[in-house]
């Protein structure tokens, strides 16, 4: 799509998980995003997708039970309402019938990410046992399976935002 010049490059995070965000301490409300050592020219099909990957994983990435491993359909309306509140205006139509796409993507690139750490020896990411990476690459594709089998679901929530 980037290539084609279908979507535009913008300026993005290109880390969005949720710990990147300060939360008021009262309020739990957000502030402001921090981490800001990523921020260059990417697509929000990147920043969409990480949200997705990162937000509504129903367990942290970490553990191993791929059975608990579920995307929330509930969180990632939620997101999707809020991300949408602001950038609906501003979004293609390519791109924002593309943002499902985005989650899946990022999902896979991930899990294939902590795969070839695996395989390369552990070198990128820190472990706290042989097989970690091995279990977030799984965690990743049970995500990525429960994000296709809800796709419907997903495309038809961003359509009536």
């Amino acid at each position: 799509l980037l290539k084609e010049g279908k979507i535009p490059v913008r300026v993005t995070h290109n880390d969005t998980k949720i710990n990147n965000v300060l939360m008021d301490r009262e309020t739990l409300k957000g502030l402001c995003v921090i981490d800001l050592d990523t921020v260059m020219p990417g697509t929000v099909l990147s920043d969409f997708g990480d949200m997705v990957r990162t937000f509504t994983n129903s367990v942290n990435e970490d553990v191993p039970d791929v059975l608990k491993v579920k995307m929330r359909l509930n969180i990632f309306r939620a997101m999707a309402e809020g991300y949408l509140s602001e950038a609906n205006d501003f979004l293609t139509p390519v791109e924002k019938s593309n943002l499902v796409y985005g989650g899946k993507l990022i999902t896979l690139m991930q899990g294939i990410r902590n795969l070839t750490d695996y395989l390369k020896g552990d070198v990128y990411y820190k472990i706290n046992y042989p097989e970690h990476n091995l279990d977030r690459t799984r965690n990743q594709f049970a995500l990525l399976r429960s994000i296709e089998e809800q796709e419907k679901h997903m495309e038809e929530i961003i359509k009536t935002i």
